[in-house]
């Protein structure tokens, strides 16, 4: 099975991110792609203009649509970053759409400080089983608790992280190192292959500087990518 990680810049506006997110789907699926992981939020965006539009819930409910109908043409897997209101509640939320129209979503557990003056977190774990495969879903600062990775991962081949990196520009270039050591640290402790999603450029006045990346069970690194192209990076797993 071949795995792959899209590394992409997050737009303001739903429309644009939904136009990437099903270009590079199909770009992943032409390379023989079966399940392709986007970053944190890739969807929606984080700005509040976006998120509190009196359209969004419907905007956002015929972009998922489009990527589902995109899961289905392609026969693809894809893991997609965005918002979701759920009982008058903002989550952070990621949710999977296999080729069947099968879904499986997860909420963020470790919030920022940011994130947490308007999302709730998440309280449940995320795995999933796909083409003879297991795997789990997390999102971003949650890599930094090696509990929450291991409840996630028992018995699981993958462990896929939609991030978004986003700092002021003197802290992303200090937080690269720390960024790309904890995917590693995971991928040791729960003898899985991991697959992090970044995104590149700026958003809400911030800035992400990509290193998407790709770790063996051994915690060594299989590729990665730049600090500042769209990109799609790809392994192979071991035939079971």
């Amino acid at each position: 099975m071949r795995l792959g990680a899209a590394q992409m810049f997050i737009a303001d506006e739903l429309e644009t991110n939904t136009t990437t997110v099903l270009k590079m789907a199909k770009e992943a699926a032409l390379r023989g792609v079966d399940l392709l992981v986007f970053p944190e939020m890739c969807l929606t965006g984080y700005n509040p203009k976006t998120l509190c539009h009196e359209n969004f819930n419907a905007d956002l409910s015929s972009a998922l649509d489009k990527v589902t109908r995109q899961a289905a043409e392609m026969e693809i897997g894809l893991i997609v970053g965005r918002a979701l209101f759920n009982d008058e509640k903002l989550y952070n939320a990621a949710t999977v759409i296999l080729p069947d129209g099968t879904t499986h979503t997860y909420y963020k557990n470790y919030l920022t400080a940011a994130e947490e003056k308007y999302f709730t977190p998440g309280t449940q774990t995320l795995a999933f089983d796909f083409r003879g495969y297991r795997f789990g879903v997390i999102i971003c600062r949650d890599q930094n608790y090696p509990e929450l990775a291991q409840n996630t991962c028992s018995e699981t081949d993958a462990l896929f992280i939609l991030s978004a990196h986003y700092y002021k520009p003197s802290e992303a270039r200090w937080k690269v190192d720390k960024n790309r050591a904890l995917p590693l640290a995971r991928a040791v402790e729960n003898h899985c292959y991991v697959f992090l999603a970044n995104t590149v450029g700026s958003h809400i006045g911030m800035v992400s500087l990509g290193n998407s990346l790709i770790a063996n069970p051994e915690g060594v690194l299989v590729t990665t990518a730049d600090e500042a192209s769209k990109t799609i990076i790809t392994c192979d797993l071991p035939a079971k």
